[in-house]
């Protein structure tokens, strides 16, 4: 029995060792996939992440909600940030994405503009530079921008074929040089042309928000461009009762009522 014990003791011993030895190696291997996928972003990028409470933080966040005001109405963005769907609530119309397609309830037909493009055009605007870190995007060098004598380095950004409705857009994604901070977004839109635009529009962030850990912008300024230069300020949208959750919506939030209808975007001539 003085055998048999020591023997057991023994296998014990060595079992105990061998799962502490796969426990360690799965652990280095998760180590290992997530140092990949941080080191997948150009390190200037990597930066103003980390300056806006960083990618994984952003990435644990399953859902975003803020409002716009405007001066006939209020709209209320909802999103699920992982499937994206989203819905845009208004006085007179709403607007959904289901994940696979975009519906309209609008019964009194006062939706004048077009639900594909405008669904989530204003999270992508609104969620930098978080969203610049979804798969299929491709960085590149770019010249710095300058503005009141002021030079912001930045990153060229683009897609990879079929990534999203427009992948022929490009963005331009410049920062602050010392706090690493987003400062500027250019962008040219492609949508449903095929074409590359030489058409570019440069947004000015500078007004943020501490949200659960994560600066979000506050508001957003659209400046006049002439001649490639950035001039003068043209419009701001401003954000209000934002909330970043790591709750997502239930799919069924984002479903397309009976009375709603879904809808194509209209060709760009």
């Amino acid at each position: 029995m003085k055998y048999l014990a020591l023997a057991l003791f023994s296998v014990l011993i060595v079992s105990c060792k061998q799962e502490k030895k796969q426990t360690t190696t799965e652990k280095a291997e998760t180590k290992e996939i997530l140092e990949v996928k941080i080191n997948a972003y150009p390190n200037e990028l990597q930066q103003v992440f980390d300056a806006h409470g960083g990618i994984s933080a952003w990435k644990n966040m399953k859902s975003l909600v803020f409002d716009i005001p405007k001066p006939d109405a209020r709209e209320t963005h909802t999103i699920n940030l992982h499937t994206r769907e989203d819905k845009i609530v208004t006085p007179n119309h709403t607007i959904g994405y289901n994940g696979t397609k975009t519906w309209l309830l609008d019964t009194k037909g006062e939706f004048k503009g077009d639900a594909v493009f405008y669904h989530n055009l204003m999270f992508y605007f609104y969620a930098m530079p978080f969203v610049l870190g979804d798969d299929g995007i491709v960085y590149e060098e770019t010249e710095p921008v300058v503005f009141e004598g002021k030079g912001y380095p930045g990153i060229k950004i683009s897609y990879n074929p079929g990534v999203g409705t427009s992948y022929k857009d490009l963005y331009f994604i410049h920062f602050d040089p010392k706090t690493k901070k987003m400062a500027w977004l250019g962008y040219s839109v492609s949508y449903r042309s095929g074409e590359v635009s030489n058409k570019y529009s440069w947004i000015h962030y500078n007004d943020w928000i501490n949200v659960n850990g994560l600066l979000l912008p506050k508001s957003i300024t659209w400046h006049n461009v002439e001649n490639g230069l950035i001039k003068d300020a043209r419009k701001t949208v401003t954000f209000e009762n934002i909330k970043v959750s790591e709750e997502a919506k239930p799919s069924s939030f984002f479903a397309k009522p009976d009375a709603a209808v879904f809808v194509e975007g209209k060709i760009q001539e």
